[in-house]
């Protein structure tokens, strides 16, 4: 099934048109990356699926239903979370209280959040030890773990993850991507975008290749990795 749907989107950025045209798919259950070179229009694209920035023509859908007006915070509750690129945790508030924030969706609804919050706990045992801790001291790949948790606090069917490996030393970088694989292997359905085209590839089931605003190639993660375009532009090959 197609949890995600994008046909002929265009984005704009005053004159500049950004993104021209694309459709791509993301399938219940997935791991789907999107690579390119910076400026290619990745993170862009991920800011208008969760309705940050406003498309000039085509289609956003959502488990079926059409989403592309739709505000950011519905988007949320309809069951969309973005860790944008930079994490963007509250860094003068504690890991726990940042655990707080990402369950405000769910406030009024039937979920036992004590309980999801041991769920976190229990899939991200560093929070737990630092839970008492300003967010804004924590390590860097210390910081992503708690905007991913954060996110996936929302209970999110499709999380949507922006340069999740950016400036983190290589052992948190595995650690981070272990998690993402782990997050999927429990239900969890992701779109990534990744500077890191040879880890995102590796762990996709598949991904769509960016080149200036239009999408250029697509296959499995495998079959990408083993592209001799691909090798050369993006794996260092």
């Amino acid at each position: 099934m197609k949890m995600l749907n994008v046909k002929q989107l265009n984005v704009y950025y005053g004159n500049i048109h950004a993104i021209k045209g694309i459709d791509f798919h993301v399938n219940e259950g997935e791991i789907v990356s999107l690579i390119g070179a910076n400026g290619a229009g990745k993170s862009t694209i991920l800011q208008t699926i969760s309705g940050l920035l406003e498309s000039k023509s085509g289609s956003i859908s959502f488990m079926g239903k059409d989403i592309t007006r739709d505000s950011a915070d519905n988007i949320v509750k309809m069951g969309i979370a973005q860790v944008p690129e930079g994490r963007r945790i509250f860094s003068n508030l504690s890991v726990r209280d940042n655990i707080h924030m990402g369950q405000y969706t769910l406030k009024d609804s039937y979920i036992n959040l004590r309980d999801e919050r041991r769920r976190f706990y229990h899939q991200f045992p560093r929070m737990q030890e630092r839970k008492s801790q300003i967010a804004g001291t924590l390590s860097g790949g210390e910081q992503q773990m708690l905007a991913m948790g954060r996110a996936i606090m929302t209970r999110p069917k499709l999380l949507v993850l922006d340069e999740p490996s950016m400036g983190l030393a290589p052992l948190y970088v595995k650690e981070i991507f272990n998690l993402i694989k782990k997050l999927n292997e429990e239900g969890t359905t992701i779109l990534l975008v990744e500077q890191n085209a040879n880890i995102a590839l590796s762990i996709s089931d598949r991904a769509y290749v960016l080149e200036t605003g239009k999408i250029t190639l697509e296959g499995t993660g495998k079959d990408l990795l083993n592209d001799e375009k691909v090798k050369k532009a993006y794996l260092g090959a």
